[in-house]
């Protein structure tokens, strides 16, 4: 019996010096189980692969936010689904590189323009401030069900430009901004004219 409550107080002090020991060193401890890295190496190998002249004039900017919920349906599974919080933008511009001799018409003090007709440049999702809001049901592929959500965003924020007259407001635009550019440096009265989409 003496032996027996002599182990357990050696048990008890033994268990009571380990957590002091471990409650000091635990920073220790982790420095030394943890490789925390010395160096971080990045290297890259850049490759110049084309040069290409811009004559893109950015007219307009349209800013969306959306809720987006990607749903895959499986016949004996429960529906994976993602619902993503979307921010978004679409720039719709003119490519002024495409106005040739035969678009530029002088008759005396007046001189006629036919402008390109506006393209949206760039329509993307803006990452920083989009978030997934929630995710079921992804079986090992959630990362791929939410790029493929990201994927539908982006094409739905171009739909939702064209359908939100983003080229109407470039057309404006264009004219608001060029005419007097064009009228003060040849000095003659401007009319412009935009081509119709092809």
């Amino acid at each position: 019996m003496k032996n027996s409550i002599l182990i357990l107080l050696f048990l008890i002090v033994l268990i009571v010096v380990l957590l002091f020991a471990y409650q000091t060193l635990k920073e220790d401890l982790k420095q030394l189980f943890l490789a925390q890295p010395t160096k971080v190496e990045i290297t890259h190998n850049t490759v110049l692969k084309e040069i290409e002249a811009m004559g893109k004039l950015e007219l307009v900017k349209y800013k969306f936010r959306d809720v987006i919920e990607y749903k895959v349906e499986y016949s004996w599974l429960p529906d994976s689904k993602a619902i993503l919080i979307i921010a978004g933008e679409a720039v719709a511009c003119m490519d002024l590189s495409k106005i040739k001799e035969q678009d530029i018409q002088e008759r005396g003090d007046t001189l006629t323009i036919q402008l390109p007709s506006p393209e949206i440049c760039f329509s993307k999702v803006n990452h920083q401030e989009s978030k997934v809001y929630d995710t079921e049901y992804t079986y090992f592929q959630e990362a791929e069900l939410i790029d493929e959500a990201y994927k539908e965003a982006e094409k739905q924020i171009k739909n939702i430009a064209v359908k939100s007259d983003i080229l109407l407001q470039a057309e404006k635009n264009a004219i608001q901004l060029l005419k007097p550019l064009f009228e003060q440096i040849s000095k003659k009265r401007v009319f412009l004219k935009i081509a119709k989409p092809s």
